[in-house]
């Protein structure tokens, strides 16, 4: 029986929407007819900050496009500008880059992992989660001196090398996180409850997720096996043996599975990656200003929320004439809409946690 429906307002002050996302709720008691999301609360017009400053200059910005992948930014920018400028990295600044890109991975991971079980009112697994988190952030606050935004990765390379007792506390941390990851499924992933707030709840058709553009664990929880490393692997991705894990529903747990699968396979690619880190230069001696020739360029990596792509076109100057970022969270928040409608708003936590997206980064 189908009663009045009323609108409801959630957030931007609601918990779960991290406080800069606003839904408009058409509700049917508990059920939700439809939900509109609003955004723009957090915007800051950075790719036109990137057209008044100068290539170099900008890097410190990409920290800020999405703070919980700092160093993904940071190697998707450098990548367009090598890429549209020609500039060689030498072979141990490209392994320094994908040890930073996968740490960052496992980093914004348990991130999620911690954010959206608090969102469902599990406290201990966020607990547990930081408790490696804290270690990844000291790894690279002892490379680069910051915990958050990075500014590392430069053109042709990074900005200073690996420091001393690096790769001794790189293996203390994959140790203490191959010993944390069972907990994480012990405390979580066969709970009854977290299994009645996730199973059959959101799922995403394999259809609707292409059409949207959803990338990312996002679109892999679908049953889509495509992951940018391996469809247009960059860096030295190619050299180093990982799978692509993949859900089969398309619901709120198979999205929750594949990143926690995700995790493992980081934890691989960082080991192999460390035993085969070569000697040599970190960094191409380049001059103080850059100036591409005229021409434009596309390149993308696989973020931890999906495909991350910088347009710039340059107009020969050290200052990008357009730069354009395609951010994962844009195109995955799209589909919200079809996840949640005909659920329940409790189901809605557990969709907007599934999709991972960050607020920053919709917004730019």
């Amino acid at each position: 029986m189908r009663t009045e429906e009323y609108t409801l307002n959630m957030g931007p002050q609601h918990p779960s929407t991290h406080g800069v996302l606003k839904l408009v709720l058409t509700l049917d008691g508990e059920v939700v007819r439809e939900a509109v999301p609003h955004i723009g609360f957090l915007h800051r017009a950075l790719e036109k900050i990137a057209e008044n400053r100068t290539y170099l200059q900008f890097i410190p910005i990409t920290d800020r496009f999405e703070y919980l992948s700092s160093m993904s930014n940071n190697l998707a920018y450098c990548l367009a500008v090598e890429k549209l400028a020609q500039i060689p990295v030498p072979p141990r600044a490209e392994y320094i880059r994908v040890l930073m890109a996968e740490l960052n991975r496992l980093a914004s991971h348990l991130m999620w992992f911690s954010s959206m079980l608090l969102d469902l009112g599990a406290t201990t697994p966020f607990i547990y989660a930081f408790r490696e988190r804290e270690r990844i952030m000291d790894i690279f606050e002892m490379t680069c001196g910051a915990r958050l935004t990075y500014n590392y990765i430069r053109f042709g390379g990074v900005s200073q090398d690996l420091p001393p007792g690096f790769l001794e506390k790189m293996r203390l941390f994959l140790s203490a996180m191959k010993k944390g990851l069972p907990e994480y499924h012990a405390l979580v992933t066969e709970n009854p409850i977290f299994l009645a707030r996730t199973r059959g709840i959101g799922i995403l058709n394999p259809d609707l997720a292409v059409a949207c553009g959803v990338s990312g664990p996002s679109l892999r929880g679908s049953g889509i096996a495509f992951d940018i490393r391996k469809a247009e692997p960059y860096s030295v991705y190619p050299e180093l043996s990982f799978n692509i894990p993949t859900g089969t529903d398309g619901d709120v747990h198979d999205r929750y599975l594949v990143r926690m699968k995700e995790m493992e396979e980081s934890v691989k690619i960082i080991e192999q990656a460390l035993d085969k880190v070569p000697e040599g230069r970190y960094r191409t001696t380049l001059p103080q200003r850059i100036k591409p020739p005229k021409g434009e360029v596309f390149s993308r990596i696989e973020a931890p929320r999906g495909d991350t792509g910088v347009f710039i076109v340059s107009d020969g100057s050290e200052k990008p004439w357009r730069l354009k970022f395609r951010a994962p969270s844009f195109s995955n928040l799209s589909v919200l809409p079809h996840l949640v409608r005909g659920g329940r708003i409790s189901d809605i936590m557990a969709c907007i946690g599934s999709l991972d997206i960050i607020l920053p980064e919709v917004d730019r």
